[in-house]
């Protein structure tokens, strides 16, 4: 007898991403995402801006996922919802439409935490893309957090480490910045890098007891370091943007492979698994795969779609919910500064 199919409408809008996706039991049939170009301009994210565009985007997108897995919205089983961490007023627009979705079809709502969501992503069905065995670590690193975690089963982990002052994906769009190069920056850092020479320039590793993190020393020294070269030679970035790309790069990796390594040792734990934004970045998916030559981890990095901010990684954690009947009540508020 075959088993009764879920399906699961995820949300997702934390922070400038408007997303929903369809995920029949474990397997993905749609994920539509939203994206807000509107903030490059500004070199930032601006919260205001955000939820006003979460508000003109989420009936469309949530139509086109529906529309997509070739389902009506009364199949639905459940509807998945980021209840934090993220930006309050983009919360509450996911939140709010999640609820009145749940309540007019009469089915169960889930909040999801969105740091939970990037390391259960890896638990989506996927050809070529092997789940990772529990316990395992998990390292998430993204423009707004920097963690590594101790996942023991879906839904017991404890945080390790975590950045004491910025994150990683900030260190990058800082740097870009001060390089004159747009936002987000890593995406660009990652391309250049691989052009210039990792060793030309020596940037400060910043000393932390344990395995949190800190970048903001970081920011600065590269700051300094740019401020003066270009009064020596006004040509400076230009004439070496490759090779700083590079050097900025191979520092930021030197100090996750680190606490990584140092995690591993402390746990006896040889399972690694990557997922956020910064994940996507080309160094860090290369410095992971040579660890598992030289150290001897088993390394497993998500497929790119899964790594910014996007709705299956919340409807896969609202499915292995569903599965434990972990439903919320209607009146589950948005959190902005949820705790894994």
């Amino acid at each position: 007898m075959e088993k009764e199919n879920i399906y699961i409408l995820g949300i997702e809008s934390s922070c400038d991403d408007t997303s929903a996706a369809i995920l029949c039991n474990d397997r993905i049939l749609s994920n539509v995402v939203a994206d807000q170009k509107i903030h490059a301009e500004y070199g930032g994210v601006v919260p205001e801006l955000a939820s006003r565009a979460h508000q003109q985007n989420i009936v469309p997108v949530v139509h086109q996922a529906i529309e997509k897995a070739g389902i009506k919205k009364e199949e639905l089983s459940a509807i998945a919802f980021t209840r934090g961490p993220g930006l309050m007023g983009s919360l509450l627009v996911g939140t709010s439409f999640a609820k009145s979705l749940a309540y007019g079809l009469d089915i169960p709502l889930i909040d999801i935490n969105h740091m939970q969501a990037h390391i259960l992503a890896h638990f989506i069905d996927e050809k070529d893309h092997n789940k990772p065995p529990f316990p395992f670590l998990a390292m998430t690193i993204s423009g707004g957090h920097t963690q590594i975690v101790k996942v023991t089963s879906h839904f017991e982990m404890e945080v390790l480490g975590e950045t004491i002052d910025d994150a990683v994906g900030e260190a990058y769009d800082k740097s870009g910045k001060v390089l004159g190069l747009g936002y987000p920056a890593g995406p660009e850092i990652d391309r250049r890098a691989q052009l210039g020479n990792p060793k030309a320039y020596q940037f400060t590793k910043p000393k932390v007891d344990g395995l949190n993190f800190s970048f903001s020393g970081l920011k600065t020294n590269i700051l300094y370091f740019v401020q003066r070269e270009v009064k020596a030679n006004p040509n400076f970035i230009k004439e070496n943007i490759n090779d700083i790309c590079a050097s900025i790069q191979y520092t930021i990796i030197g100090i996750l492979i680190a606490k990584l390594k140092l995690a591993v040792k402390q746990t006896g734990i040889s399972h690694i698994a990557i997922g956020g934004g910064v994940s996507a970045n080309s160094g860090i998916r290369k410095a992971l795969k040579d660890a598992e030559g030289k150290f001897g981890w088993t390394s497993y990095i998500p497929k790119f779609e899964y790594t910014t901010d996007n709705a299956a990684m919340i409807a896969i954690v609202g499915y292995l919910k569903y599965l434990e009947k972990d439903f919320s009540d209607f009146d589950v508020m948005a959190t902005a500064r949820l705790k894994l």
